[in-house]
Parts: C-alpha cells; structure tokens; sequence
C-alpha cells in the first residue's frame, strides 16, 4: 500500500477539495450577482471578519495538537535541534526568497506572497507526512511545538527583514510595498498568537481534567476537521471576493506554482543529505526532512491578508500553496521510503502506520 492510500478519504482528496473550493469561489463571485457586496459588509476597515473567524479556526486544531511538553526531547539533541534550526529559519527562508526573485522579480506581490510561505514553518501537515514516511513521531512532535514558539516571537521580524529589506539589495525597493514591523506583528498576533494560545490553554487544561489518553484518542480526533472545514470556507470566500479578477490569470497560478514545486523538491533532498550526514538514523532524518520542506500555508494566507488585503496578490500566491504543498508531499513520501529501503537498508513493513491525526505513538 502506497503513502496516498494510507490517507484518510478527506486528506486523500485535500488538493481536490482546495480545487473545487477555488471553483466554487471563483464562479460565485464571477456569476453571482451581489455576493461580493454581501461579504464586503462583513469587514472592520481592512479586515474580512468572515476571512478572519476562518483563518483562526484553521489555526488551532494543529496548535491544540502539539505537545509543547515534547519540547525538551528536542533540545536534549543539540544537533539535531542546530540541524533543524539551520534548515528551517536559514536555508530555507534563503531559498524561497530566491526562488521568488527569480520567478516572480517582475511580479512584486506574488513575490511577496511567495515569501511569506518560505518564512511560514509547518505546524500541522508536517505531522501526516511524517508518519506516512515512519519517521520519528517524538521529534515531530518537538519540532512542531518548537517551529510554533519561534514562529509566534520571531515570524514578524523575518517577515519585515525578507519583505521590506532584502529586496533593496537586489535594486527591487521601488516595487515591493512597503510593510512595516508593527502591521506584520499584529497580524502575526491575531492569527498565530490567538489560536497558539487557545491551543495551549486547551491542551493544558484538558489533560489536567480528562487525562492525555482522552485528550489524544477522543478529543484531538473530534476538532482535527475543522482546519479542513475552515481553510476551504475561507478560500472559498477569498475567491468570491476577486472571482471575475482571478478569472483573468489562469497562467498566474502556473507561474507561481513553479517556484514552489522546485522549493518542496530541493528543500526535502538538501535536508535529506544533511541529516544522512549528520549521522541521524532513517527516521530522524525522515522527520527532519518533512519539517524543513512543508510550510504552513494557513500562517502565510492570514498574514497575506492582514497585511496586504484580501484583494492582493500576495493573498493570491499564499493561496496557491496548498494547492501545490499537498501532492508534492505526498510524492515526497514515497521517495523517502525508497531512500529508506536504499540508504538505510531498512524495511518499509518493519513500522506500524500511526492514525493520521494522532502524533503520539502507541504501543
């Protein structure tokens, strides 16, 4: 049985429900006389409340999940952690940003969505390709909880830096609108920070009142769909709002999704090698290699938006990333289960699959 149809029926089909989300909202919006004043009375000066309310209950099933308590496994492993820090806050950010100049130098606001899904670090999908490729399950978790605290202190600051300062370097100050620290944090606050806390404050006093076996087994499985629900809600309404627009720019999609497929590719073999170098065994390096190539799409879209607005082309590129994140992946496990069977010399049948929404191992 391959990675695909280890997945469950919703995250099979995830880029077939971005699709049709995109279809329905683009359609919506073209054909549908008065939808788009409809939700345009739905907004406190710049911010869609419908887009806000779906941006934040997409946020917290994945930060409700980790297990912050994880976070000293992680640390007990100074290279692993180094290793993992260079991939995900270095080389990766560095990599985006060069593949947005490159692509997109002339296309100022898909560059800039474009890097604003290379500073987002995954927190929630990482976890199914992760056990899909059997790697380590307590990492994952680690690293997850880890990216989460660094993306909450430091996403903003990345994003002023990589947004505002580094395209001066390259003679593009004149075309790249201009963002500051404060407007970034705010969004960062309001998108991250809220459900990080309510994910926290969940976990927390969940466990203390049912106990963790509960708490992974019944109530993590219950609130695990609604990230589903609400990022294909909130597409769906960001596509009505500028459906006779996206209409026009069919081959704009192309042009960001190229980008993007090479950075999945060279990001996942980059941190491969480095890990297999390292010295890390199979699956250690299986979950350093997930972390540095997913990226979570859902932080980028709600700092697009917040910051640039609904209409901009930044949210427009944000959005193209899950649609182009999920089968990439999904490709990627089943390489780094040959790399297994021929780096490692170790067999595919030798580990249980994990339950897709459960990053706890079971014994």
């Amino acid at each position: 049985m391959n990675a695909t149809q280890r997945l469950s029926f919703l995250d099979r089909y995830l880029t077939v429900w971005i699709f049709s989300a995109m279809v329905i909202g683009v359609v919506s919006g073209w054909l549908v006389p008065g939808i788009v004043p409809f939700l345009n009375r739905f907004t406190v000066g710049t911010t869609s409340v419908p887009i806000a309310c779906g941006l934040i209950l997409m946020m917290y099933p994945p930060l409700a999940k980790v297990r912050y308590e994880e976070l000293g496994e992680v640390f007990r492993n100074r290279k692993v952690l180094t290793l993992s820090l260079i991939q995900n806050w270095v080389i990766g950010p560095l990599l985006m940003f060069a593949l947005a100049i490159i692509f997109l130098r002339n296309y100022p606001e898909y560059m800039a969505g474009l890097i604003m899904i290379g500073l987002a670090r995954c927190i929630a999908m990482v976890i199914v390709w992760n056990e899909l490729a059997k790697g380590d399950s307590e990492y994952a978790a680690g690293l997850v909880a880890f990216n989460s605290v660094f993306q909450v202190l430091f996403y903003s600051l990345y994003a002023w830096v990589f947004i505002t300062k580094l395209p001066q370097v390259f003679g593009l100050h004149g075309s790249v609108v201009n963002v500051s620290i404060g407007d970034v944090a705010r969004s960062v606050f309001i998108y991250l920070g809220v459900p990080f806390i309510a994910g926290i404050a969940t976990r927390y006093f969940l466990v203390r009142a049912r106990g963790p076996e509960w708490y992974e087994k019944h109530f993590v499985p219950r609130i695990s769909p609604i990230t589903l629900v609400a990022l294909l809600f909130t597409i769906m309404v960001m596509f009505s709002l500028k459906g006779e627009y996206i209409v026009r720019l069919p081959f704009d999609v192309l042009r960001i999704a190229i980008p993007l497929l090479i950075y999945f590719v060279v990001m996942f073999l980059i941190s491969f090698y480095m890990g297999r170098k390292l010295g890390a065994d199979y699956s250690k390096t299986a979950t350093l290699s997930f972390t540095a190539a997913s990226n979570n799409f859902e932080l980028a879209i709600a700092v697009a938006v917040g910051v640039f607005g609904i209409g901009s082309g930044a949210a427009f590129a944000a959005v193209i990333g899950p649609l182009v994140e999920v089968p990439a992946l999904i490709a990627l496990v089943n390489v780094a289960l040959y790399f297994q069977r021929r780096y490692f010399g170790e067999s595919v049948s030798g580990k249980a699959i994990l339950p897709i929404y459960d990053p706890v191992p079971r014994t």
